[in-house]
C-alpha cells in the first residue's frame, strides 16, 4: 500500500504500474515481501523527516530486509557486516549499544532509512538497479529537502543521489560506505551519529535516541 503522506509523489502514478509489472513477471523471489516495500516512507512521512539515510538496495539474503536501509528484520543473526560497522562507529562515536539489527526505532523517531531500490531479487545485490526505483529517491529527498534536514551519504552511490541537499539549511554528512571494503577508508571516524545530534541541538530539536 502507497503511504498517504508520500502518495502524491509523481512516481506512483507515472512509474509504479510498470515496476509492479515487471516484479510480477519476475521468476525468482523478490526481498523484502510486497507488504514492507515502502515501510521506510511508512513509518516516516515527510513531516516527521529529519534525518535520512541513504542506502543502496535491500538486503539480498532472504530474511533480512524488510524495509529500511541498512536495517534488518527482528532477530536477525549474525548481523550483516554492514550493520556491524554502522554500530561499531555508533559506539565509538557516542559509548551507544544497539541490542538488535532493527532499526525501526530510529525511524519512528525522524530518520528516514531510504533505499534507493526498493527490490532486489534473492541473492542478487542490485539485481533490480534497472527498474526505476531511483525516481522514487530523487522525488523524495526533493520533497522533504524543502525543510531542513540532515543527510547522511554513506558511498559514492549515495552521494551521487544526493543533489537536492546543497544549501545551507541542510547538514550533508558524506562518507565511505560502511561495507568491509570501504568502511575503514573514511567511515570510521566519520562521526555521524553526535554530529547530526549537534546539529538537531543547535537547532533547538530533540537529538535521536540511536540506541532505540
Amino acid at each position: 500500500m502507497i503511504p498517504a503522506g508520500w502518495a502524491h509523489l509523481p512516481f506512483f502514478a507515472r512509474d509504479l504500474p510498470r515496476i509492479e509489472a515487471a516484479l510480477s513477471a519476475e521468476t525468482r523471489p523478490v526481498l523484502p515481501p510486497a507488504a514492507q516495500r515502502f515501510a521506510a516512507l511508512a513509518l516516516t512521512p515527510p513531516a516527521r523527516v529529519r534525518v535520512v539515510i541513504l542506502g543502496q538496495d535491500p538486503y539480498p539474503t532472504p530474511g533480512h530486509a524488510h524495509g529500511l536501509a541498512f536495517s534488518v528484520a527482528p532477530g536477525t543473526s549474525p548481523l550483516p557486516r554492514s550493520l556491524q560497522n554502522i554500530f561499531k562507529e555508533l559506539h565509538d562515536d557516542l559509548g551507544v549499544m544497539h541490542e538488535t539489527g532493527d532499526l525501526s526505532g530510529w525511524a519512528r523517531q525522524g530518520v528516514l532509512l531510504l533505499n534507493a531500490c526498493l527490490t532486489v531479487p534473492a541473492g542478487i545485490a542490485g539485481g533490480h538497479a534497472r527498474l526505476g526505483w531511483q525516481r522514487l529517491a530523487g522525488q523524495v529527498l526533493e520533497e522533504v529537502a524543502r525543510r531542513p534536514t540532515a543527510l547522511l551519504l554513506w558511498g559514492a552511490h549515495a552521494q551521487a543521489i544526493g543533489g537536492p541537499f546543497a544549501g545551507p539549511d541542510h547538514l550533508v554528512i558524506a562518507s565511505a560506505h560502511p561495507s568491509p571494503l570501504s568502511a575503514r577508508r573514511g567511515f570510521f571516524g566519520s562521526r555521524p551519529f553526535s554530529r547530526v545530534n549537534a546539529w538537531l541541538a543547535a537547532r533547538g530539536e530533540a537529538p535521536i535516541d540511536w540506541s532505540a
